[in-house]
């Protein structure tokens, strides 16, 4: 009886990934899997390595439904996916080696700490921030660069 009790909460873990929204097993097609990897009908009648083995099986059929459903665990908001990549591109030509540079200026900006996560309107509003950034690092380069040519007449 006491390794019912230490299997409880695996037993719990292995029909929780079970009924997850990518898989949505049945009862039977559950207990069809536990009798493919174990040999026995039920799922209380499991050891501890038996239920370890039906959850990682389990757990891998569900990566593969989410794989298959193009659903990613992180990621970013798909809708401003080339937005984002215009603000790399920027960051790149302003010399930003660092990811945390551009995610500090939005946290600063819009109180959110990953581009990631910002919203299409918000990406907009860095974009266009990078942009004055980049045409304000270009002209104090064009302005060196005609000081330079003045002083050597």
């Amino acid at each position: 009886m006491a390794a019912a009790k230490d299997t409880k909460p695996m037993i719990k873990k292995l029909w929780g990934i079970a009924k997850c929204p990518e898989l949505k097993l049945s009862d039977d097609e559950l207990h069809l899997i536990v009798t493919k990897y174990t040999g026995k009908g039920s799922i209380r009648d499991l050891n501890a390595r038996e239920l370890a083995t039906c959850i990682r099986e389990v757990g891998k059929l569900r990566d593969s439904a989410r794989k298959d459903s193009g659903q990613k665990r992180w990621g970013g908001n798909p809708a401003t996916e080339n937005q984002r990549k215009k603000i790399y591109r920027l960051t790149q030509e302003l010399g930003w080696d660092k990811p945390a540079r551009v995610n500090g200026l939005a946290e600063r900006m819009f109180k959110c700490s990953r581009v990631e996560w910002l919203s299409y309107q918000q990406c907009s509003k860095l974009i266009e921030a990078l942009k004055k950034m980049l045409e304000r690092k270009e002209a104090e380069k064009d302005a060196g660069l005609h000081a330079d040519d003045a002083g050597g007449r």
